[in-house]
């Protein structure tokens, strides 16, 4: 078992180099003075893994995170919870955990007045995480953040420990996101869950292991050294901007531009909450693409950017060949009286339905047979469109984005 930070700074306390006994030599100074230049020269961290948990009014969901991290086949060394802005009990909540026997070593943070929102507490947790070894690789191995709404598989952390062992050019790898099901009172509420659940489970399935888009900010595992060089480079790992809203985005960024890799893994799995309500889910969308869009057009046209630029593009354009396709076809058959269009067009919209099927196989029959209707899709499409059309024209017109 990892000894705790106090234990590793009383025991650094031991050292030679407080007073010094007779007869030292210059070259024992010499050692010492550069031991002092390098505080963290050839030596182990303090820790192998840390979690920070940034946690604003989570007081429903945040206990359902930490008992996931207890639960873990290699249980962290210390959890960071910082709760940030709260006006609920996530705060209580999270203590009466750090005091359960058994829990894992747990600390929680205070920020009731946090201008900077998600990226300033996770940034403040990093800090005082720095603090204990000089700076964060001194502190910690690898860094662990996660959403307060998260629960994660508890084979998540060997899993993505073994994956950053397998190559020292890895800055991090993200978690498989699935969305996590409730009881929804209502069809639409149950629509709206489901076709949430299929767009994780396709994502998951689809995700590129080369030219990750973004590190999920639902659970992302990193070297710390990856995120000491951004530190290093400007002051912070999270950009505290008030324009930022996706932070994880912009890190990812960063971190490639600073020439870390990332990847994703299908065996990291964390599961999210999803939003059982359309507006909720449009201004949770909204917030994602737009500030995604001000990223990249900030960054504009690079190596790192053009293939989400591309995708972005494409997905609106399919979307309307999409929408003009069943247009036409819909407004030939009410002319005909029956249903028209070439039977081979026909065939090919078979072929699509099966495709679509098949491509959510993971997730079961409901899944598939959903996607295979088409029409559920085609709806829930129609309300991606309507998001990705407006992030993009409020990107252009609006001023800057804050965090709501």
């Amino acid at each position: 078992m990892a000894l705790t930070g106090e234990a590793l700074l009383d025991s650094a306390e031991d050292l030679p180099g407080g007073t010094a006994a007779t007869g030292t030599t210059t070259r024992a100074t010499t050692v010492r003075t550069a031991e002092q230049a390098l505080p963290n020269a050839h030596r182990e961290p303090l820790h192998d893994t840390v979690v920070v948990i940034p946690a604003r009014n989570e007081e429903a969901e945040v206990l359902g995170s930490l008992e996931s991290l207890a639960a873990q086949t290699q249980r962290p060394d210390l959890i960071l919870v910082v709760v940030n802005n709260s006006t609920d009990g996530t705060e209580r909540i999270a203590r009466e955990f750090a005091e359960r026997p058994g829990a894992p070593r747990t600390r929680v943070l205070s920020l009731p007045s946090n201008p900077h929102k998600k990226a300033g507490a996770l940034n403040h947790g990093l800090a005082r995480l720095a603090e204990e070894g000089g700076n964060l690789t001194g502190a910690a191995r690898y860094v662990l953040v996660m959403d307060a709404d998260t629960s994660l598989h508890p084979r998540f952390l060997q899993r993505a420990r073994m994956v950053l062992e397998s190559d020292p050019q890895l800055g991090g790898v993200s978690a498989t996101c699935y969305g996590r099901s409730g009881l929804w009172r209502t069809p639409w509420q149950r629509y709206l869950a489901g076709m949430q659940i299929i767009e994780y489970g396709r994502y998951a399935h689809t995700r590129s292991r080369s030219g990750l888009h973004t590190m999920a900010g639902a659970g992302s595992f990193y070297r710390s050294a990856a995120l000491q060089h951004l530190i290093d480079a400007r002051g912070e790992v999270f950009w505290q901007h008030s324009g930022n809203l996706v932070e994880d985005y912009e890190t990812t960024l960063s971190l490639k531009e600073a020439g870390w890799r990332v990847t994703a893994n299908q065996y990291c799995v964390a599961y999210t909450d999803l939003m059982p309500a359309l507006g909720d889910l449009v201004r949770q969308r909204e917030r994602w693409v737009r500030g995604t869009l001000d990223i990249m057009r900030q960054r504009g046209w690079t190596r790192h950017t053009r293939l989400s630029i591309v995708q972005y593009v494409l997905g609106l354009l399919g979307f309307a060949y999409s929408l003009g396709w069943v247009a036409v076809w819909a407004a030939q058959s009410v002319a005909q009286g029956q249903p028209a269009g070439d039977p081979l067009w026909l065939l090919l919209l078979l072929a699509w339905s099966l495709f679509s099927a098949v491509r959510v196989a993971p997730l079961g029959w409901k899944a598939m047979l959903v996607c295979a209707l088409l029409l559920p899709e085609l709806v829930f499409q129609f309300i991606r469109t309507y998001w990705m059309g407006t992030s993009l024209w409020r990107s252009y017109t609006s001023g800057a984005a804050t965090w709501a």
